[in-house]
């Protein structure tokens, strides 16, 4: 899932973690050298130390010892008895050493420099506490710097990223303007000749050719609109002349009835392909109150040709009284859709249409679907496994859009009790 942060969050977050791990990886490092630095060169002050004393017993016995450091302790192997325990089996080099500090009772750390030549042993002991005290301070002060300027990056964020992303938050509010307002205004005239200035001339580009081509698509429906009534009209008209002939006979008077509904449900189709056309985001009703099982039974009359030669019933069952607001002419393109394609899909068997409880149900006997193809189906171009005859897939995306257009549910999904499937549109 991609983040919705927006982009000066980002960026600010960006220079925050930057300025904070960059200062907080010096800070390591500074104090990993220091502290390497700083214990090879007190050891090897008090090696240096230790074996100076030792040379000074040597070449002056019974003299002094001098310490350029600290006061030695200087043993022999016969007086090695006298060190502390502890020390006795050290040998040459600089030890660590942790004792107890009886007039304090804190724990101490000393550095003990060993150097053994010729039989003496020097001892020389240097208090390593101060200088942890001396680190400890030196930490707390690296990681208040730290944290200071993980604070003064933090500011740098939102100053850089409120002068940096200016022109974006600008672009980014005029396009919510155009939203709100529904009219496209030059953008590129409020911006400079950058990246940003670039980008608002490419949108008013796509901005004009989108418009253009709206325009064009609506001329074109209002055109074809009209051209097309106009010959239904003709048809419409010409039919309701000839069912009045007294001397028609049954089968010439049922065919006429059944050019008259193909008339009717062409108008009604063009009617619902332009309303789709508008995009328009709430379907208008024109205070319209329509009667759901009037209209299935409408549908279900100008269906019973595509019947054919095949053994199917077609039953309408109306458990309520069901009424929508919207044009009988887009509930009976929905309509048409559903009942045609479960007469289409059923070779034998039944299709019932069921109006109860605020919604139709279509069920038919047909092969049914797989649950996990019923959401694919509502897509343009896809038609179900066995249809039959040719179709271009585009009747449940129609079924879908005007749906979507009044707030009404439609679903597909296989039969729980028996093969077939189910399509559904609920008007709650």
């Amino acid at each position: 899932m991609r983040s919705r942060r927006k982009l000066r969050f980002r960026l600010i977050v960006s220079f925050a973690l930057f300025g904070f791990g960059l200062s907080a990886l010096f800070a390591v490092a500074a104090l990993n050298i220091r502290e390497r630095v700083e214990d090879q060169l007190v050891n090897a002050s008090l090696l240096d130390d230790a074996r100076y004393a030792n040379e000074q017993v040597v070449a002056h016995p019974g003299e002094p010892i001098a310490s350029k450091l600290l006061t030695a302790s200087v043993l022999s192997d016969r007086t090695l008895y006298k060190a502390p325990l502890p020390w006795q089996a050290l040998d040459t080099g600089v030890h660590d050493i942790y004792e107890v500090d009886p007039e304090t009772a804190q724990r101490r750390h000393y550095k003990l420099a060993v150097y053994r030549d010729k039989g003496i042993i020097s001892f020389l002991r240097y208090d390593a506490s101060r200088e942890e005290l001396g680190k400890q301070q030196l930490l707390i002060s690296v990681i208040g710097a730290v944290f200071l300027f993980g604070l003064l990056s933090l500011a740098l964020g939102f100053w850089l990223s409120r002068k940096v992303l200016k022109p974006v938050t600008e672009l980014a509010k005029r396009l919510r303007d155009f939203r709100k307002i529904g009219k496209a205004e030059p953008l590129a005239p409020h911006f400079a000749d950058d990246e940003v200035g670039q980008l608002a001339q490419a949108l008013d580009e796509y901005a004009t050719r989108l418009t253009a081509v709206v325009e064009r698509d609506r001329e074109f429906n209002s055109d074809v609109s009209h051209e097309l009534r106009t010959p239904l009209a003709v048809i419409a008209s010409t039919t309701e002349l000839l069912q009045g002939s007294p001397d028609l006979t049954d089968k010439l008077r049922e065919r006429l009835k059944r050019i008259e509904r193909a008339s009717r449900q062409a108008t009604e189709l063009i009617e619902a392909l332009l309303l789709l056309s508008r995009a328009e985001r709430r379907g208008p009703t024109r205070g319209e109150s329509t009667d759901v099982a009037r209209v299935a039974a409408d549908v279900i009359e100008s269906q019973r040709p595509q019947i054919g030669g095949k053994s199917i019933d077609i039953e309408l069952i109306v458990g309520d009284t069901v009424t929508v607001n919207a044009p009988a002419s887009v509930l009976s393109v929905a309509l048409t859709n559903l009942i045609g394609n479960a007469i289409k899909y059923t070779m034998q068997g039944k299709v019932t249409v069921h109006v109860i409880d605020g919604r139709i149900d279509v069920l038919d006997t047909g092969p049914g679907i797989k649950p996990e193809d019923a959401e694919k189906l509502f897509q343009r171009g896809i038609r179900g496994e066995g249809a039959a005859g040719g179709g271009a897939g585009l009747g449940l995306a129609i079924v879908r859009r005007l749906c979507e257009l009044y707030d009404w549910d439609v679903s597909l999904r296989p039969r729980p009790d028996m093969a077939g499937a189910v399509s559904t549109i609920d008007f709650r």
